[in-house]
């Protein structure tokens, strides 16, 4: 049985596109992913919601997890921890990267910054390696 390449599978995560979150980067365990704040997704104070912040870094995380593993496997994430820093707005730009673990668990951290550089979110969380199939 031949190995699975899941560096597509994003391109499948229907949220993903509902939200237009992009994955510029994704690999040796490092990624980037890029949201342009629009109206619909933002919370009472026109800032990006929380939940839009919390998808763009779990995805951050996930992606940097994936390459880690040379998209060889998929993941499922088990763990995370957020907080937020400074409200969202404009062009948001989402670094992760996978700091640990082994063949079963990978550990990630990932930020978010706005067109400024300044630090809106960061997050730590763990993922589990699944087959693909």
């Amino acid at each position: 049985m031949s190995e699975i390449d899941t560096s597509t599978l994003y391109d499948k995560v229907a949220f993903a596109k509902l939200l237009d979150l992009r994955r510029e980067f994704a690999e040796g365990g490092v990624s980037r992913m890029v949201l342009d704040a629009r109206p619909e997704l933002t919370n009472n104070f026109e800032n990006v919601h929380g939940g839009v912040i919390m998808t763009m870094l779990d995805m951050a995380m996930s992606s940097a997890a994936l390459s880690k593993a040379d998209f060889k496997k998929a993941v499922i994430t088990v763990d995370m921890s957020t907080h937020f820093l400074h409200p969202g707005k404009g062009r948001l730009v989402a670094h992760g990267r996978a700091v640990g673990g082994g063949k079963s668990i990978c550990f990630c951290e990932a930020h978010i910054e706005d067109a400024a550089g300044q630090r809106v979110a960061s997050a730590m969380g763990a993922f589990k390696y699944v087959d693909p199939r």
